[in-house]
């Protein structure tokens, strides 16, 4: 077993499934891949399944019964990943938005510089969106914009889907209590993160948005994100998090300020 689980949840993700598992595995950093397949009626598990056989000892698959929301994937993967003992946790989308190269720099910032939690970042160093729509990259870009004001996150990207945590930190957070389940999931994983003090890097990426498959974003999701900053922000006023580092935002909290 390796130390990193790049996890990708799925659904219907039958045109992507195998070549962003081949792509993955064929880094010069050894990550294992556990697959979380919200019952794909396009086949995607089956397609992972088979790929296992060539390397079962690198390649999982979780099965859920229905479509259950990507937080509540990532915390059956992370819960898993845990368990099995790895080290560092990636999350990843199945669609090539995340280009697998940027795994290498995401898990050397935790590795090597001593983060715990390394961000993908669309908006560190400007606006970096390939093939969105001009009103789509306003709406993601103010709505970071809009958490960093609720919350006082010193984080441009965070809605960011793209991410390695240390395990310490997972164990730290209490999964169990995530309340969100969509695209305010990811704002509340940083969220936590950084009140328990934990040391945060935005490692600068190029998103490229799907050219296979369908996206999963919805009207839902980003309502869920809008409004459940302000629940998160509240609810974070009667609670507790014992500092276990120095919290510290790599070259970004002062750009913020």
């Amino acid at each position: 077993m390796n130390n990193s689980l790049v996890i990708i949840p799925t659904f219907n993700e039958k045109e992507n499934i195998a070549d962003i598992i081949d792509v993955v595995l064929s880094l010069r950093h050894a990550f294992d891949i556990l697959v979380v397949d919200d019952n794909s009626p396009d086949g995607t598990a089956d397609i992972v399944k088979s790929k296992m056989k060539e390397k079962p000892e690198r390649i999982f698959i979780l099965q859920r019964n229905g479509k259950l929301g990507l937080g509540t994937a990532y915390i059956s993967g992370f819960k898993w990943g845990i368990d099995k003992g790895y080290e560092y946790l990636f999350e990843m989308d199945a669609d090539f938005s995340h280009n697998p190269e940027d795994l290498i720099n995401l898990y050397h910032a935790c590795a090597h510089e001593g983060y715990d939690l390394a961000i993908g970042s669309r908006y560190v160093t400007g606006v970096n969106v390939v093939n969105w729509p001009m009103s789509r990259v306003l709406m993601s870009y103010f709505a970071s914009m809009y958490v960093r004001i609720i919350t006082r996150m010193p984080i441009r990207d965070t809605t960011a889907g793209f991410k390695c945590f240390k395990r310490e930190v997972l164990e730290t957070i209490n999964l169990h209590h995530i309340r969100f389940i969509g695209y305010a999931f990811q704002i509340e994983m940083k969220f936590k993160t950084w009140k328990y003090g934990f040391k945060i890097k935005e490692v600068p990426i190029i998103f490229t948005d799907r050219t296979k498959g369908q996206s999963k974003m919805s009207k839902g999701i980003f309502k869920e994100a809008v409004f459940g900053v302000m629940k998160l922000k509240i609810r974070s006023w009667f609670k507790k998090y014992p500092q276990k580092k120095t919290s510290e935002i790599a070259e970004v909290e002062q750009q913020v300020a």
